[in-house]
């Protein structure tokens, strides 16, 4: 059976795990919107040639393929690791009645 202090680390783990995660997609796709919203114009040109759109595809691709790499390599990193969020740690001072 496990003590509290390995369910707190494994949790804290999972927790930090899946917040970095996050963090890595959300800079995927915040490059993905930048590649949009600078290069949008050369897509949405009428007559704009296929090959645009086929770049932008071969790009976005490839961001998202080396994101989730980089997603996947830290996982496993994660594994190598005992972490423990910090806690909040109240003390209340006892007094005996009389004092």
């Amino acid at each position: 059976m496990r003590d509290k202090n390995q369910i707190h680390s494994d949790k804290s783990s999972a927790r930090l795990e899946r917040i970095a995660c996050q963090k890595i997609k959300t800079t995927m796709i915040g490059a993905i919107a930048s590649i949009e919203e600078n290069l949008g114009f050369l897509l949405d040109e009428e007559g704009s040639d296929q090959d645009n759109r086929e770049l932008f595809n071969k790009l976005r691709s490839e961001i998202l393929d080396k994101g989730n790499q980089q997603i996947r390599n830290l996982s496993k990193e994660f594994k190598l690791y005992d972490i423990s969020m910090k806690r909040y740690q109240y003390i209340l001072p006892v007094r005996k009645i009389g004092e």
